[in-house]
């Protein structure tokens, strides 16, 4: 009889593997075990909605982070016990899991013994919103701290195994330096989900070319985001590659005739390569600064960066070379009072320099472990260091270093992006903004 199950159970997963590729289903060959990750299916126009504070964000999503169903077969499956399972999910809340597990449970007491796992995905997938009631709708629950655990709330999203115990939600982004709550966290999960899903279904569908009209999967076209037509590469990039030769970085635009969308900069770049780019980008920035009243040059023949003036100001200083000068005479500024120059750091590699910017920039978020040996080493002799880095290596002090200097400078030149909160600078151009992460315009304030 225990022959016979172990033969079912092996069939079983068997026919598993064969049906769900590697991203679905993972088994542990070792033992009968394994893990499913289930995409339930959305109706059309399905909607997720965030309440913070007394703002309401609402979008739309064609796709939901997977339910993970982490399983172990005993060895009287099926016929006398079910499966030890644990099911895990970003979005739902504990309730809501209990739900499913319950359900689950249900589910393998109406098969009399049968094998289940099957049943289960198409359960999870088919029909575990219908049994939580949730239609067309996700609200997401609402916090107003971030540092709030699950274990304080039932609202807060969590898993529930087949009779284990409680695991806690994965919380890698509280580390990212932005103090957002854990639902901005969990709707900025969803919308980079939802944004990789879309793109991965683009890259497997057939789109005819809008130039020379041949079929060809997504992977090998460009979609425009501001006007949605679909070109091959080859022709979008021989276009491009064409304006940007001639010097007419302003035809960089839809082919489409009657149509003017731009395309944005991380798509030319990753057609017409890093050479062209340069000249695309740079030619861009001077046909768009040369008519701008408040713009002028930096004097320095090395240099020749734009530079915005002050009103009402005789001095302007370049943000690139940091060199001061008169408005007027376009030499040295000479005004009775000197003018302050940033350091750049790009130049401060020594040792001694870099040890200076820890101590004024030592992270609050970094471990106590890694706080410890910095400050260790920030303090200790040179003998002291030179053990440091035999025992740890030198790249590792150099590099918590310049991270640190880095994070400093990322929380003070970057805004985070209003619908998936990741990291977006600004330098230089209009207030329209194009987040790369969740693909979504915003306008900068």
């Amino acid at each position: 009889m225990d022959q016979e199950a172990d033969g079912d159970t092996e069939d079983e997963l068997l026919a598993l593997q064969s049906i769900f590729g590697l991203e679905e289903f993972l088994r542990n060959e070792s033992k009968s075990a394994g893990e499913f990750r289930v995409s339930v299916e959305l109706p059309a126009g399905f909607t997720v909605l965030l309440k913070h504070g007394g703002t309401i964000r609402q979008y739309d999503v064609s796709f939901l982070p997977p339910l993970l169903l982490t399983f172990e077969l005993p060895g009287d499956y099926p016929s006398s016990a079910p499966p030890s399972f644990t099911l895990t999910c970003s979005w739902l809340t504990h309730p809501q899991l209990t739900s499913l597990s319950d359900q689950l449970t249900d589910l393998y007491q109406a098969t009399g013994g049968a094998v289940v796992l099957f049943s289960w995905i198409q359960f999870l997938r088919e029909e575990a919103l219908k049994q939580l009631d949730i239609h067309n709708l996700l609200e997401l629950p609402s916090d107003q701290n971030h540092s709030s655990s699950a274990a304080d709330s039932s609202e807060l999203p969590v898993s529930v195994p087949g009779g284990q115990e409680v695991v806690p939600p994965n919380e890698d982004q509280r580390d990212s330096g932005l103090s957002l709550t854990a639902s901005q966290i969990l709707l900025s999960q969803i919308l980079i989900h939802d944004a990789e899903q879309k793109q991965k279904v683009f890259d497997a569908t057939p789109f005819d070319c809008g130039v020379c009209f041949s079929s060809r999967f997504g992977s090998e076209c460009v979609q425009l985001y501001e006007c949605s037509h679909i070109f091959c590469r080859t022709c979008l990039d021989e276009f491009w590659k064409a304006q940007i030769t001639e010097g007419n970085v302003r035809g960089v635009t839809c082919p489409q005739v009657d149509c003017s969308a731009t395309s944005t900069p991380a798509q030319v770049k990753s057609l017409v390569g890093e050479k062209l780019f340069h000249r695309y980008d740079r030619l861009l920035l001077q046909s768009t600064l040369d008519i701008m009243p408040d713009i002028t040059y930096c004097p320095r023949l090395t240099c020749g960066s734009a530079v915005i003036l002050e009103k009402s100001s005789p001095a302007a200083m370049c943000s690139v070379c940091s060199f001061a000068f008169c408005v007027d005479c376009k030499r040295t500024y000479h005004g009775t009072s000197k003018c302050y120059e940033e350091p750049d750091l790009s130049t401060e590699k020594s040792e001694e320099q870099l040890i200076v910017l820890w101590k004024k920039t030592i992270s609050k978020h970094c471990s106590e472990g890694i706080q410890a040996v910095m400050k260790d080493y920030a303090k200790g002799s040179k003998q002291r260091r030179h053990i440091l880095e035999n025992k740890y290596g030198r790249k590792f002090f150099v590099y918590t270093f310049e991270k640190q200097i880095s994070e400093k400078w990322i929380t003070t030149n970057t805004k985070p992006c209003p619908h998936c909160f990741s990291p977006i600078q600004k330098d230089g151009g209009c207030t329209h903004m194009f987040c790369t992460y969740c693909k979504r315009d915003f306008t900068w304030q």
